[in-house]
């Protein structure tokens, strides 16, 4: 009797593609899916696949063609459609500034916190209708993140552990006394599109995790005259490589996502009686509430 692979994967790793990174070339049984959310569409259509057992989305950011600013960029509908395709993991791809003199060009940081100064995003699901507070002490994976940062250093990338993102609204880059005070609270990279996209995939339950890497120093530098575009899109040449050999080691090895934080995590997060959900704000949450 003959044999058949049924394409159900156990974990569906998503992928967000920042700067640099618009594709995710090695995957099998290629799809592409064109998915509508009630926030409206994602930055692209989502690119569905295969690597080896593991199931794949990628998503670029900034669009196919990176059309979008950070402070344009849809990120709610990004969330959700990854939800809503079955994600069981989202690994956030981004480029960033060093804050520290150790960090250099080239390097990676698997980040633990966030500082969000974003001022014109929307952050959360619960809005309009409905009144949820979720926790967000811890907003990565730990268990994704430690597999993230080994993955990464057997792939042979200089690999710092832990650290801060301060995430700014963009899209200008840091004046020089804005970069130096970040130094003071002592970050260890700066970038632009961390938040709200941390926030709303612990409101989605995804285990999340970023892959920060660094393509220059800021401003503070004193090697650093002003951040250079064409400096940055050389690093992200170098970086784009590693980033897409990390996601496929990682692939073959992530963690069970029931044990991290984001597992049911707006279990006891929704203030608002269900039963007085208009009925508008449950069908707007239905890929999330059920």
């Amino acid at each position: 009797m003959p044999c058949y692979r049924v394409d159900v994967a156990q974990y569906v790793l998503g992928v967000v593609g920042g700067s640099g990174i618009y594709d995710l070339p090695g995957l099998e049984r290629v799809s592409v899916e064109r998915v509508e959310t009630p926030y409206g569409s994602p930055s692209a259509d989502i690119v569905r696949g295969w690597l080896g057992d593991t199931g794949l989305l990628f998503l670029p950011r900034h669009g196919k063609h990176h059309a979008l600013p950070p402070h344009q960029i849809n990120y709610r509908a990004n969330v959700c459609a990854l939800k809503r395709l079955g994600a069981t993991h989202v690994v956030s791809l981004s480029a960033v500034g060093s804050m520290r003199e150790e960090i250099a060009p080239g390097h990676v940081v698997v980040v633990d916190q966030y500082i969000d100064l974003t001022k014109r995003r929307v952050s959360t699901f619960f809005e309009d209708g409905i009144v949820g507070h979720v926790a967000f002490a811890d907003p990565v994976c730990p268990l994704l993140s430690a597999t993230l940062a080994d993955a990464s250093a057997a792939e042979g990338a200089t690999v710092h552990r832990g650290g801060t993102y301060v995430c700014m609204e963009g899209p200008q880059f840091s004046t020089r006394a804005e970069s130096r005070l970040y130094r003071q609270w002592g970050v260890s990279v700066i970038g632009m599109t961390a938040m709200p996209e941390a926030k709303l995939a612990r409101e989605a339950e995804l285990p999340y995790a970023t892959l920060a890497l660094a393509t220059d120093y800021d401003c503070w530098h004193e090697s650093e005259e002003d951040v250079s575009i064409d400096s940055i899109l050389q690093v992200l040449k170098q970086n784009a490589d590693l980033a897409r050999r990390t996601v496929a080691r990682l692939a073959r090895a992530l963690p069970d996502p029931a044990r991290g934080p984001a597992h049911g995590a707006t279990r006891n997060a929704v203030l608002t009686a269900r039963a007085e959900l208009a009925p508008a704000v449950r069908e707007r949450l239905a890929w999330l509430l059920g």
